[in-house]
């Protein structure tokens, strides 16, 4: 079975690009970018990914991100933190190291402004174009070509981005300059935290109070209540399962860099910061890979 699931493809002539990083994003998103029509090199830290991901898309793969994105006009990451984004982009076996002149470095981690307003002037002083441009809608969202993209950057490199991006996103949206894009999903993170402790105390005060949850969610989602939480993870939160991508040790990264950058600009976070501490809670009780929904757990 493909990793990716089949959807039509806007017409736009093929390029050479590279991928690099192929975790749970980045793999499918990757892979849509091969069946859209356009050759594509990837890397990846451990080179077994990168071996299964040709395996099932074509294209190539390389030992370096140097070699990778050699020859190539667009070069996509997704990696894990602002550590892992120089370590694939710096340096002599970095990215920037083998583009070529005028190339897009299109960065879909999610990490700091900083790191990415770091990126953008090294990369202006290599003459190389960057934008950063984190994604929403976890790994199914990736799977199904359906991502939500926040970008920052140069309206001419959003443009030229754009066409390609699409092979996996239904929005790909430039909010401003470089930086904005992170920041942005730093306002997802914060919307999303909130969310989901509302929906567990909700579940669980329902549960307390004998009430037949299932039916109760179905007719509160027809309400005010509604949420894409609570229509997408409601029910398995009654479930007791949490196998559903994104996981609390990378929310925690997240709320980590929202509550850094709060700090910064004067923002008062107090649900947020709670909510982080919960999710510390949830990682003592062994969850680091349950998804964001486990907030529940904590609560039974």
């Amino acid at each position: 079975m493909s990793s990716i699931n089949p959807r039509t493809y806007e017409s736009t002539p093929a390029r050479s690009v590279a991928f690099l990083g192929l975790g749970v994003m980045g793999f499918p998103m990757a892979g849509h970018l091969a069946r859209a029509g356009h050759a594509v090199s990837v890397y990846n830290r451990s080179p077994a990914k990168a071996q299964a991901w040709t395996q099932e898309f074509g294209g190539r793969s390389a030992p370096t991100p140097r070699e990778a994105v050699a020859g190539c006009d667009l070069v996509f990451c997704c990696v894990g933190n602002d550590d892992d984004l120089r370590s694939v982009v710096l340096g002599p076996d970095g990215a920037f190291a083998g583009m070529r002149k005028g190339a897009i470095l299109v960065d879909h981690t999610t990490a700091s402004a900083d790191v990415a307003r770091e990126l953008h002037a090294q990369a202006q002083a290599l003459g190389l174009q960057f934008m950063d441009a984190p994604v929403s809608g976890g790994q199914s969202g990736a799977q199904n070509g359906q991502l939500t993209v926040m970008c920052g950057g140069d309206a001419n490199t959003f443009d030229a981005a754009r066409p390609l991006a699409l092979a996996y996103s239904r929005a790909f949206t430039r909010l401003g300059e470089v930086g904005a894009g992170q920041l942005t999903k730093m306002v997802n993170q914060i919307c999303i935290a909130g969310l989901v402790q509302g929906l567990a105390e909700a579940i669980a005060f329902g549960q307390k109070a004998g009430l037949d949850m299932r039916q109760v969610l179905e007719v509160i989602g027809k309400g005010a209540a509604q949420s894409w939480q609570m229509d997408n993870r409601g029910k398995t939160m009654i479930d007791d399962q949490f196998d559903f991508g994104f996981a609390v040790d990378w929310m925690r990264k997240d709320l980590g860099l929202v509550l850094e950058e709060a700090r910064r600009n004067g923002a008062r976070l107090p649900v947020t910061a709670l909510v982080d501490q919960f999710y510390g809670d949830v990682q003592t009780l062994g969850g680091s890979r349950w998804d964001t929904s486990s907030l529940i757990k904590r609560l039974r």
